[in-house]
């Protein structure tokens, strides 16, 4: 979760990182190290309320009021010193002015509402918001739904003034000027003693404590400091005159760094500021780092197109975590005594949740490398257990073995795996894809032209060998795609063979996929 914390204020340095807890026992000493992390702002959200998209099992028996989380977490960082470092939040059905009232005499100081604005929007609670069927067409995306959709932001609008006016009328009653005065004043709040039966017999005394001479609301001056000015990316990068002509003016430049394994997030800093100044990137290699030594946790996160990571030496876990179309290339130095490909040269839950791009890496990646990857292209010559885990798109080749368990829940993108030892069977996990040999001509094209770029890159001698002997090497090689994917796939191309364009026969693709599976 730190590092989690870390990496976001890295991307962005301007924003407020806010972390949702879930309302249960025992999230106030969570929710003590989500302070102690660097948070500022911690969401404490209820088991009512969301959308419906939910399991059953999740919507009836996950979770407790948001009064209780609420109250156990402001209690907890008053009692340890940290409630002036974040500011607490709310929601969960949040419904009222009296609601809003509540929760800032309980400790929070802001509040989030969804279910209500959504209702007054037009939702009908019909919970299909996953399925893209809302009668109401408020959560879909067929054009067809959506032509139903009536409401209006003066609806929500109007519905927070509302609320505002409810909650200006509780603190008349209560004689306080400002919502910063209600913060943590339970002392305003009192057990109702009108019950009968088990209601009665219910202690609220434990919610309604109060902890004497305690900083009751958040002070920015005792905020989190991350130190981001201490980073390479700030003292090295962002005062390098190349840099920033690279990012004034779009020419292409090239710096060189050394790096140690407490340098984390290396790179997002610099991506960040690109985005800022050029949202749709820059050119591919307009800005090329060249790295010397260890790369720390989180190396080259988020990197958008335009920005090039090369280094030569080792990284830790979190290897380009959210790649979002900039490149990582990682080899080993020559002086290096070990064979790459048969040596973990990054570490665990590499390229996790990438979504363009492209990486090269001359060696072994840990467990997890590519989960979640939604479209980014890496080469990488062996991977741990867990490999491409919940994958939706983009490109992987493998060349050499995977660890168990690859492949689980992957639903989109295709994965090329040079098998040769026959074994791959064994740790594919077969629940939702399909194993098959690389016939056509395009798969065939498609993994020649990653590994050249792979051996441009890196250098690569088992790259090399296999792009040798090509022809020999190709019956090895496995791909590894998911079944309704596929079927997805060739839908589109048949839609784009009678003129559509490629967006348009995906999406008429998806329709027909799902109506096949109603029917």
């Amino acid at each position: 979760m730190a590092q989690l914390i870390y990496d976001l204020k890295n991307a962005n340095k301007y924003a407020r990182i806010s972390v949702k807890l879930v309302s249960e026992a025992g999230v106030g000493t969570v929710a003590a190290g989500v302070a102690k992390a660097g948070a500022q702002v911690i969401l404490i959200s209820g088991y009512d309320g969301g959308t419906g998209a939910a399991p059953l099992s999740s919507i009836l028996d996950a979770g407790l009021p948001w009064e209780l989380g609420l109250a156990e977490t402001h209690q907890t960082l008053l009692k340890n010193d940290l409630r002036d470092r974040v500011r607490i939040e709310t929601d969960g059905k949040l419904m009222s002015g009296k609601d809003v009232a509540v929760a800032a005499l309980l400790g929070a100081e802001e509040f989030g509402f969804a279910t209500a604005p959504l209702v007054t929007l037009g939702c009908a609670m019909m919970r299909v918001c996953n399925l893209d069927t809302c009668p109401m067409g408020v959560a879909t995306q067929n054009p067809e739904l959506r032509k139903r959709f009536t409401g209006k932001p003066e609806y929500v609008e109007n519905f927070m003034r509302f609320i505002a006016q409810e909650l200006r009328e509780y603190m008349a009653k209560l004689g306080v000027r400002t919502v910063d005065e209600m913060v943590g004043r339970t002392d305003l709040l009192r057990q109702r003693t009108d019950l009968t039966g088990m209601a009665a017999k219910v202690d609220l005394s434990r919610i309604l404590a109060q902890v004497p001479d305690s900083q009751t609301v958040f002070d920015p001056q005792h905020a989190y400091d991350f130190h981001l000015e201490r980073t390479k990316d700030e003292r090295v990068l962002l005062k390098s005159a190349k840099v920033q002509d690279s990012l004034s003016t779009g020419r292409a430049h090239s710096v060189d760094v050394h790096l140690v394994n407490t340098d984390r997030s290396f790179g997002t800093l610099l991506g960040a500021e690109l985005t800022r100044r050029h949202p749709h990137g820059l050119p591919q290699d307009t800005i090329v780092v060249h790295c010397q030594g260890a790369g720390g946790q989180s190396f080259g996160a988020f990197i958008p197109q335009g920005l090039t990571l090369e280094l030569v030496g080792d990284s830790n876990d979190y290897f380009g975590k959210g790649l979002s179309g900039g490149k990582l290339v990682v080899y080993p130095s020559q002086k290096a005594q070990y064979v790459p490909h048969e040596n973990i040269i990054i570490g665990n839950v590499a390229l996790y949740g990438a979504t363009s791009g492209e990486a090269y890496i001359n060696g072994m990646a840990g467990e997890r490398f590519c989960v979640r990857n939604s479209g980014a292209r890496a080469v990488v010559e062996g991977v741990g257990e867990h490999g491409c885990e919940y994958m939706t798109g983009g490109c992987v080749v493998v060349l050499g073995p995977t660890g168990k368990n690859f492949a689980a829940g992957m639903s989109g993108g295709v994965v090329y795996v040079l098998d040769e030892h026959n074994a791959l069977y064994r740790n594919v996990n077969k629940g939702q894809v399909l194993m098959e040999k690389v016939e056509s001509k395009y798969d065939r094209e498609e993994l020649r032209q990653m590994l050249r770029a792979h051996v441009d890159a890196t250098g690569s001698v088992k790259a090399q060998q296999v792009l040798n002997d090509f022809d020999g090497y190709l019956p090895r090689f496995k791909k590894i795609i998911p079944g309704e994917y596929k079927k997805l796939m060739q839908l589109s191309a048949q839609f784009e063979e009678q003129g559509m364009s490629r967006e348009e026969a995906q999406i008429e693709a998806f329709y027909v996929s799902v109506a096949g599976k109603e029917g």
